[in-house]
C-alpha cells in the first residue's frame, strides 16, 4: 500500500513539474512576442532596421576632397567596412565577442555563463545586441523589471539585425554608432579627433585603445592626464585578448605593450578649424535651401542629422594660405597699432568725444553675450550695466593665444575694439567658385563676417570702375592725358553742392596719362572722368558688375566713398579678367544625400558687362598700379625698413592687376589683385570707424591689406599644385585699343614709397580726399 502511495505521489510531481515547465516556456515565448509586437513599448519596423536612424553629421568637403567642417547634433559620420583596417575589427571580436562570427545575434554560452554567475563573470550582450540597444533605445532603465523588457527586446532587435545585415555591415553599423566621448561619435570622428587621421590609417596600438575605451569611454578617456595609466592597462587587455583568440602573438603583444598611448587630439567644433567664417555663411544659405528643396517625404532636410555631403568650391590650400596669411600680418601690425595707441586717452578711438565713445561701449554691452543671458535671467537694465564694471575671471583673445586673465566685461570691451579685423576673398574669374574665404581673424571671439556680411567704404578700389566706364561710354584709352589740377564740380542735379576734391598727397601734376593716374590713384582725375561720363553711367556699371548696394548719384562716388562687401567687390573685378563677363560667385558645386544621390547641382549665373577689348583695357590700366603705383610693394625683392610690413619681400614677378584703397580717416585700407585665374581681395579695419590709425603711412590700403594678398600670392605660387598663371592676360584678337603709353616726363610721386614710411604723415586727408 505504502508503495502504490509513494508511486501516486511520483506521479503528480511529474504531471506538475511538466505543466510548470510548458506554462513557463509558454509564458517566455508569449512573452517574447508580446514584446515583439511591440506591447511592452514601440519595436523597430522593417523600413527602421533597414535604414536605422544614425543621426549622421552633415559634411563640408573641400573642392579638393578634404572635409573642412561638420554641421551636427552628434558628430558622427559614417564609414564603410572596407575602410576599416582588419586589426581594428579583430581587436573589436576578441575584446566584445569572441564568439561573433558564430552566433546569429545572441550568445547562448555567453548568456548562461552571465545567469549562473549573477553577472559576476561580465555580461553577455553580443556586439550585435550592443548595436541594438545604440540605435533603438540607448542605456534604457536601471529598475529591474524594465531592464529584463529592454533586454528582451535587444534579444529580438538582434536577431533581427543578423537576418537584415551581413557581419561585416553590422560591424560597421556598430562602429559608426559608438561614442568615443569629447564629441567623437563613431570610429570616423574618434580616428580624426583623438589621431587626426582617416579609420583605414589606423595603427594596431591606436585601433586597441579605441576598442579599450568601448568599455567605458568616460572612464578611458586617454586625454586625462590621471588617467594614462588605466588607459595604458586597457588597451594592453585588448592585446591579451588578441593573443588569447590566436589574431596575434604574443611575442608581437608584449612588443606593442612597451609602445606609449600617443594621440594628435583636435577637437572639432563649429566656431574651430578651417574656414570658420565660411562654414557659418554656408549654414545660413542651406537653412534657406532646405526650406525651398524638401525631401521625398516633403519634408526639410535637417542639415545636423541627415548625413547630407555639401561639396564646396573652397580649395583646402587656399584656404589655408589665406588663413595664414592673415594671422602674420595682422599679429605684426597689430603690435603697432597697440603700440601708437599708448598715448590717446580714447584709446582706440579717434576725434570722437566721450559722450560718442560711451555710445559705442553701451551699444557693445547690449550686443554682448552677457547682456543676452543676463536678461533672460530677469536682470534689470541698471543690474546689468553695473555687472560690467566688477572684476571677473576670463579667457581673451590674443595673437599668442588664448589667454586666462581678470578683467572688468567693460574693459574687456576696449580691448577688443582695439583689434584690426580682415575680411579676405578669392575665386576664380571663369567659374566664379570661391578657393578661400576668411570672414575674421578669429571666430571664437569675433564673428561677423567680413566677407559677405559687413560692407565697408572701398575708397579708390571704386576707381576702375569709373574708368571702365570712360572706355566703355565714351571711347578713353589708357594713354589719353587727362590734366591733373584743382577741379571744381558745380552745384547740379546730383550734387547739392561745390565739390572740390584734393589729391591725398596735396600735389598736382598737370597732364597725366589715365594709366598713370589710376596707377597713383590720382583723385583729381578721377573726379573729372566722372563729370564727363556723368555719376548716373557709373551707377548704371558697377550695378552691372553685380553690386547690390546703394550707390548715389552723386560724383564723390569717384573716390569711393560708398560701402561694397568684399565679395562683391572681388566678383566685380573679376569680370574683366573674364573677358566682360559677369559671373556670380558659387560656394556649393553640389549636396548629396545620405546615400550619394545627389539632390541639387550648382548652375553658374552669368551675363555681359563690358566687351572683351573693354575688359583688357581695364586690366592693363590695373597692372599699372603694381609696376609703379600704389600697388609696386608686390614688386619688391628686398626687404623693407619698416617693421610693421609683414612678409617682404613679395618678390612676385607675372603680371598681377590690381588696386589699392583708403576710405576717409584711415579706417578702411583694401587690396584687390588679380592673375589671370584667380582674383582675391583683402580689407582691413576696426569694428568701429572711429578707431584706426591716425598715420596714413599705417593706415593705408598699402600697408592694411596689400601684405596679406602678397603673402597670399606669394604661398600659392609656390605651391605648384595650385597651378596658379603667372602668365599674361590674353589680349583679345584684333586688339586695337592703345595701352602701352609712351613714357610720361615728369617722376610721379608715388604716397606708398619706402621713404614715406620713415616718418609720420603729418597732414590728413578730409572728408572729399576718401582714398589712395
Amino acid at each position: 500500500m505504502a508503495t502504490k502511495n509513494n508511486q501516486v505521489n511520483f506521479s503528480d510531481y511529474v504531471r506538475r513539474f511538466w505543466k510548470l515547465f510548458f506554462y513557463s516556456f509558454g509564458g517566455v515565448i508569449l512573452f517574447f512576442l508580446l514584446a515583439s509586437w511591440g506591447f511592452f513599448g514601440k519595436m523597430p519596423s522593417f523600413d527602421e532596421l533597414e535604414n536605422p536612424d544614425t543621426n549622421i553629421a552633415t559634411e563640408i568637403i573641400s573642392s579638393d576632397g578634404k572635409t573642412i567642417g561638420k554641421f551636427y547634433k552628434e558628430n558622427r559620420t559614417p564609414v564603410k567596412y572596407e575602410d576599416l583596417p582588419q586589426h581594428l575589427v579583430k581587436a573589436l571580436v576578441a575584446t566584445e565577442d569572441e564568439r561573433f562570427y558564430e552566433h546569429s545575434g545572441i550568445d547562448a554560452r555567453g548568456t548562461l555563463r552571465a545567469v549562473s554567475s549573477l553577472g559576476r563573470s561580465g555580461g553577455a550582450s553580443t556586439i550585435t545586441q550592443q548595436l541594438a540597444k545604440n540605435l533603438f533605445h540607448g542605456e534604457g532603465s536601471k529598475f529591474l523589471p524594465f531592464r529584463i523588457i529592454q533586454k528582451c527586446k535587444e534579444w529580438i532587435i538582434a536577431t533581427k539585425l543578423e537576418r537584415q545585415y551581413t557581419k561585416q555591415e553590422i560591424i560597421a553599423l556598430y562602429l559608426n554608432k559608438v561614442d568615443f566621448v569629447n564629441g567623437a561619435v563613431g570610429i570616423r570622428s574618434a580616428a580624426k579627433i583623438y589621431m587626426n587621421k582617416e579609420p583605414k590609417n589606423l595603427s594596431i596600438e591606436e585601433s586597441a585603445l579605441f576598442v579599450g575605451m568601448l568599455k567605458n569611454p568616460a572612464l578611458f578617456n586617454p586625454t586625462k592626464e590621471k588617467r594614462k595609466e588605466k588607459v595604458l592597462n586597457r588597451r594592453n587587455t585588448v592585446f591579451d585578448q588578441m593573443v588569447k583568440n590566436n589574431f596575434i602573438t604574443k611575442e608581437i603583444a608584449e612588443a606593442l605593450k612597451k609602445r606609449p598611448v600617443k594621440i594628435n587630439f583636435k577637437p572639432e567644433s563649429h566656431s574651430e578649424g578651417m574656414a570658420t567664417y565660411f562654414r557659418e555663411y554656408i549654414r545660413e544659405e542651406l537653412k534657406e535651401w532646405v526650406k525651398n528643396n524638401p525631401n521625398d517625404d516633403g519634408e526639410e532636410y535637417d542639415i545636423y542629422t541627415d548625413g547630407l555631403k555639401i561639396y564646396t568650391t573652397i580649395d583646402s590650400r587656399m584656404q589655408q594660405y589665406a588663413e595664414e596669411a592673415v594671422s602674420e600680418h595682422l599679429a605684426n601690425l597689430q603690435k603697432e597699432f597697440f603700440r601708437r595707441q599708448k598715448d590717446n586717452p580714447n584709446a582706440p578711438f579717434l576725434d570722437i568725444t566721450p559722450e560718442e565713445t560711451d555710445k559705442i561701449i553701451k551699444q557693445a554691452m547690449k550686443n554682448s553675450e552677457r547682456w543676452r543671458v543676463m536678461s533672460i535671467n530677469g536682470k534689470s537694465d541698471e543690474e546689468i550695466i553695473k555687472s560690467f564694471d566688477v572684476e571677473t575671471k576670463m579667457k581673451i583673445f590674443t595673437w599668442k593665444g588664448e589667454r586666462d586673465t581678470i578683467m572688468k566685461p567693460k574693459d574687456s570691451i576696449l580691448y577688443y575694439k582695439h583689434f584690426l579685423q580682415a575680411g579676405m576673398m578669392a575665386m576664380e574669374p571663369q567659374t566664379g567658385n570661391v578657393k578661400a574665404w576668411v570672414g575674421g581673424i578669429n571666430y571664437k571671439y569675433f564673428q561677423y563676417d567680413h566677407v559677405g556680411q559687413g560692407a565697408r567704404q572701398v575708397g579708390s578700389t571704386f576707381k576702375p570702375f569709373v574708368y571702365a566706364t570712360c572706355i566703355d561710354r565714351l571711347g578713353k584709352s589708357p594713354c589719353e592725358m587727362i590734366l591733373d589740377a584743382p577741379f571744381t564740380i558745380p552745384k547740379g542735379d546730383n550734387n547739392d553742392k561745390d565739390w572740390t576734391p584734393n589729391n591725398s598727397d596735396g600735389k598736382y601734376r598737370g597732364l597725366v596719362s589715365m594709366k598713370k593716374a589710376l596707377a597713383n590713384s590720382i583723385n583729381t582725375v578721377s573726379a573729372r572722368l566722372i563729370n564727363e561720363v556723368g555719376a548716373p553711367a557709373v551707377v548704371d556699371m558697377v550695378k552691372k558688375l553685380g553690386v547690390t548696394a546703394n550707390i548715389p548719384n552723386r560724383p564723390a562716388i569717384a573716390l569711393g566713398a560708398v560701402e561694397i562687401t568684399v565679395e562683391e567687390m572681388v566678383a566685380a573685378f573679376s569680370t574683366f579678367a573674364n573677358e566682360g563677363v559677369y559671373v556670380k560667385p558659387q560656394l556649393i558645386t553640389k549636396i548629396e544625400d545620405k546615400n550619394g544621390v545627389v539632390i541639387y547641382q550648382s548652375t553658374p549665373e552669368t551675363h555681359d558687362v563690358v566687351n572683351k577689348d573693354v575688359a583688357y583695357t581695364v586690366i592693363k590700366l590695373m597692372e599699372g598700379v603694381t609696376e609703379s603705383g600704389t600697388g609696386s610693394r608686390l614688386r619688391w625683392a628686398a626687404s623693407a625698413p619698416s617693421n610693421f610690413l609683414t612678409g617682404v619681400p613679395y618678390n612676385i614677378k607675372g603680371p598681377v592687376a590690381g588696386k589699392t584703397g583708403t576710405s576717409q580717416n584711415n579706417s578702411d585700407g583694401w587690396f584687390i589683385g588679380m592673375v589671370p585665374n584667380l582674383a582675391a581681395g583683402v580689407w582691413v579695419g576696426n569694428e568701429d570707424r572711429s578707431a584706426h590709425f591716425k598715420e596714413t603711412s599705417l593706415g593705408q590700403g598699402a600697408t592694411m591689406a596689400l601684405p596679406i594678398y602678397g603673402i597670399f600670392m606669394r604661398k600659392c605660387l609656390a605651391d605648384k599644385s595650385l597651378n596658379v598663371s603667372q602668365k599674361p592676360f590674353e589680349k583679345p584678337a584684333n586688339f586695337s585699343i592703345t595701352v602701352d603709353c609712351a613714357p610720361e616726363p615728369s617722376r610721379v610721386v608715388d604716397s606708398t614709397a619706402i621713404d614715406s614710411l620713415a616718418a609720420p604723415i603729418d597732414t590728413q586727408p578730409d572728408a572729399n580726399d576718401v582714398g589712395i
